[in-house]
């Protein structure tokens, strides 16, 4: 598959998670540049690092023999440089999941049934789908619980974990706001399995109650990708039983604070 080049500094200032081809294809692409400042050629550097600590040097060798920016790269990382460069890239590079694998997933999946079957799902896997969330995960969250014709079969589930590197979980629908199964939208139908997105914007908001770190990086991945107008109104109209919770409101309140630098909506 050919990978989108995505600017280098968007790539390390927007993703918490940095897919590695990614990170390769933008510093090719930065590199091909004609004026490159100091900051950037240190950006560089410290990618190729990066991607050393990650991929090993052999990985790294083979891919920069066969491209094109080889030389311009191998001089920069010769540079002397004297600033502290980026030492949180080492540790933000996984590989992202791909929108194919899950994809394959579910056909794979869908062989084993004997009946027709409907599943929602939410959580990463719900963004990931469509394009607005690019990082890893290695769970499938079924709203509700996992089909029993699934969750039996504990072999089958097995095997499809090995293959994939994805497991089937689920999470309680009380984790999103109400109606949202009105709002969901059919992905596709994989022989008999029928799955079904959940809306991006009840997506949002469930992580807006969350206290967990990995929730509030994506919703700093998404928020320049929503119409704020559009969340707000739903906000106001879906998410009154969280409110209801003195501690859910306080999660809320911090998150909202560190997104948009206001009070949460009243």
């Amino acid at each position: 598959m050919v990978r989108a080049s995505v600017d280098l500094w968007t790539l390390v200032r927007k993703r918490p998670q940095i897919d590695p081809g990614d990170l390769a294809e933008a510093v090719r692409a930065e590199s091909h540049q004609t004026e490159l400042d100091y900051r950037t050629r240190l950006l560089i550097r410290d990618s190729i690092e990066a991607l050393r600590a990650y991929w090993g040097d052999v990985r790294v060798e083979t891919w920069l023999t066969g491209c094109p920016e080889s030389d311009r790269i191998r001089d920069i990382c010769g540079e002397r440089f004297d600033e502290v460069g980026f030492p949180t890239l080492k540790r933000r590079i996984m590989d992202k999941t791909e929108p194919e694998e899950i994809h394959e997933y579910f056909q794979d999946l869908a062989r084993h049934l004997h009946k027709d079957l409907r599943i929602y799902v939410g959580g990463s896997v719900a963004l990931i789908l469509p394009g607005m969330l690019v990082r890893h995960t290695d769970d499938i969250d079924v709203v509700g619980e996992v089909p029993k014709e699934f969750r039996d079969d504990h072999k089958l589930m097995q095997q499809m974990e090995d293959r994939y590197g994805l497991k089937l979980g689920h999470v309680q629908p009380h984790y999103f706001p109400r109606g949202w199964q009105d709002r969901a939208h059919s992905m596709a139908a994989f022989g008999r399995l029928q799955v079904f997105l959940l809306d991006v914007y009840d997506v949002f908001l469930s992580k807006l109650f969350s206290a967990r770190h990995k929730d509030l990086d994506d919703l700093r991945v998404l928020k320049p990708q929503i119409d704020k107008t559009i969340l707000v109104d739903k906000f106001k109209h879906h998410a009154g039983d969280f409110l209801a919770s003195p501690y859910l409101k306080e999660i809320a309140t911090d998150n909202w604070m560190i997104l948009f630098g206001e009070a949460l909506p009243s």
